[in-house]
């Protein structure tokens, strides 16, 4: 009798992971899914070559030496970045966008091995947006001695980044999603060189091309002007 009683106890907790697992798997299978514009700007043209790898898409522009990891955000599509990452590609720093398991970004945070196994670039940053930057930014914490710096959308460090790296932050002032109460509270993990940009009128989900956000405010620019600011401040600072 107790050991029946001993291997209900045990089948209980274990049913209990299976439900919550599928019950998950259930969640993230709702997601944001890439426009028109993003699955047109995954095409190669004169200035960059996208291509499919096994860690997800390289956007190889003219830069030789300088790349950026990028991690999406959290249920959303990774395709939906390829605008701003082929405008990024475009101006000078290649990027590399990592595809994530059911689109969460920690289940993927140790992907950048593969990329940086496979390419030979001087100078890495490393980045995403929204969850997908706090998991870059975590995954620099624990391997400064890799990156220049780190590039966070819309995102914030929670743990400490060393003086020698880089931050790069950007938000829109009409964000909704981004917690500015944390963004300030994590402010202590960052260098102490960060640099921050609060876009005017821009918002959380243009950073992407996946659609309105749920509870994201409207935005008072377009998603094209967003982008554009963004690249050229990411350019700007890395060039510095």
């Amino acid at each position: 009798m107790k050991r029946k009683k001993l291997k209900l106890l045990f089948l209980i907790p274990a049913a209990l992971i299976v439900t919550l697992f599928a019950a998950f798997v259930v969640y993230a299978s709702v997601y944001y899914h890439a426009d028109e514009t993003a699955k047109n700007a995954l095409e190669s043209d004169d200035n960059v070559v996208v291509s499919k790898t096994d860690y997800g898409y390289l956007f190889d522009g003219y830069s030789e030496d300088t790349a950026l990891i990028f991690y999406p955000g959290a249920k959303v599509e990774e395709e939906s970045y390829a605008p701003l990452l082929h405008l990024l590609a475009s101006k000078g720093v290649d990027v590399c966008l990592i595809e994530t398991p059911l689109r969460f970004a920690f289940f993927g945070m140790n992907k950048a091995d593969s990329v940086i196994s496979q390419t030979n670039y001087s100078s890495y940053y490393i980045g995403g947006h929204s969850l997908g930057g706090v998991i870059a930014a975590n995954y620099a914490a624990e391997n400064t001695d890799i990156f220049d710096g780190v590039v966070l959308l819309a995102a914030y460090p929670t743990k400490q980044l060393e003086d020698d790296l880089k931050e790069i932050t950007i938000y829109g002032t009409a964000d909704n999603v981004l917690s500015m109460e944390r963004l300030k509270k994590y402010r202590g993990y960052s260098p102490s060189d960060a640099v921050e940009l609060a876009i005017p009128g821009a918002n959380h989900a243009q950073f992407g091309n996946y659609g309105e956000q749920s509870g994201d405010g409207k935005a008072e620019i377009s998603a094209e002007e967003q982008q554009e600011k963004t690249a050229d401040y990411i350019i700007e600072q890395i060039n510095r």
